[in-house]
């Protein structure tokens, strides 16, 4: 039986297919690691996302201003910015990750739901430094290449590689691989529910192996984030409760200050 996952995935290859990733005027570029912001990062190391809209919550904030919000998330103390660019669920768009890079110096990791090498050379080429890669995404099937090829490629092209898990099975399967950084996203992509023990129950019975874990989903509180610090999350990815301030450069200084 399909669930939302496979609704993603096949909206996802219809967009690749659409051409929506190609012939794409090249943005500039900013050779920036992510994995290196994170560990050199004096308070509590909080990704920012730019996200107009979500399948959960519909939508999140009426006419994003990429540039804008960039600007207030970077003086907030984002150690990076994820930019949506998924357009037919998150109403996400590959303008915004434009227009952020050329605001902004800090990392930019391109969130989408990534099936094909044509959406790396896109990331590449618009000044993304990070691609998020879901490895129930390779599970299933639906990718173009193996996980190991879709890796290799990601960093062919300078992109470090946030690996996306969500159960103990992926989670071992994702510190076993050269991606740079592991996250586990506390809401299921097949039902949407959200449940911040996920990261606690798979941090508690299986090593990082030295992987820096990226806690996402959910975190709508500086006590959440302390709560995911405790169970052994080094990063944290903060979408909805920064989108839905009215002020989003003092909100994100509330959970960079949380610890």
């Amino acid at each position: 039986m399909a669930d939302f996952l496979d609704t993603l995935a096949q909206s996802a290859k219809a967009t690749i297919d659409s051409g929506y990733y190609e012939a794409l005027a090249e943005a500039a570029t900013s050779h920036v690691s992510l994995k290196k912001a994170i560990l050199e990062a004096k308070n509590a190391p909080v990704i920012t996302e730019i996200k107009a809209a979500s399948p959960s919550a519909g939508t999140i904030r009426e006419n994003v201003e990429a540039r804008s919000i960039a600007e207030s998330m970077e003086k907030g103390g984002a150690v990076g910015i994820s930019v949506l660019t998924e357009p037919k669920h998150f109403n996400g768009s590959l303008r915004s990750l434009v227009e952020a890079r050329r605001t902004v110096k800090v990392p930019i990791l391109m969130k989408d739901i990534i099936l094909s090498p044509v959406q790396l050379e896109a990331a590449s080429k618009l000044g993304a430094n990070v691609a998020l890669l879901i490895v129930a995404l390779f599970d299933r099937g639906y990718c173009e290449c193996n996980l190991s090829a879709m890796m290799a490629t990601a960093h062919s092209k300078g992109l470090e590689v946030l690996l996306e898990t969500h159960t103990a099975e992926e989670f071992r399967v994702a510190v076993s691989t050269h991606a740079d950084l592991v996250g586990i996203n506390n809401r299921d992509l097949a039902t949407l529910k959200v449940d911040l023990g996920v990261t606690k129950k798979i941090l508690e019975r299986n090593s990082a192996e030295g992987k820096i874990v990226v806690s996402e989903s959910g975190v709508s509180t500086p006590a959440d984030l302390r709560f995911l610090r405790e169970c052994g999350a080094q990063a944290f990815l903060v979408g909805s409760a920064v989108m839905l301030a009215d002020n989003i450069e003092e909100k994100v200084k509330e959970f960079v200050s949380a610890l």
